[in-house]
């Protein structure tokens, strides 16, 4: 009997504290980023790493400056590296390491590029502004 209601507090405590971690990670948040954002000789670029989902997932970045999205692997062999953008036309495999640029004509304010994997199960969002 006391190793049951033991092996129960174990199972609690580890379905608590699995619950916890994916409530309060931040590399999932839905939260829009602009420290991955920046401007170099009129280009804006935009960094996102692929590995097991996309990262950040949201990027706010700024209308009618032309773009390079750089897309950065490091042993990405998930369903990530196979990155589809539709509006775009964009569909490659991704090197597993490595960054692979991918080049974007400025963007009207309000446009959002919508980036997903091949499966369709992991996505990441490009709102201009």
């Amino acid at each position: 009997m006391k190793t049951i209601i033991i092996s129960i507090l174990v199972a609690i405590a580890l379905i608590g504290g699995a619950m916890w971690l994916v409530k309060n990670n931040p590399a999932d948040s839905l939260e829009p980023s602009v420290n991955n954002v920046s401007v170099v000789d009129g280009k804006q670029i935009i960094e996102i790493t692929a590995k097991g989902g996309y990262f950040p997932r949201v990027t706010l970045a700024k209308a009618n400056l032309p773009t390079i999205i750089k897309m950065a692997t490091a042993g990405t062999f998930d369903c990530s590296s196979s990155l589809v953008i539709p509006s775009l036309g964009y569909r490659h495999n991704l090197a597993s390491s490595g960054v692979t640029e991918i080049e974007v004509s400025a963007q009207a304010s309000g446009a959002k590029l919508q980036g997903l994997c091949s499966m369709g199960m992991y996505n990441f969002s490009v709102n201009f502004n």
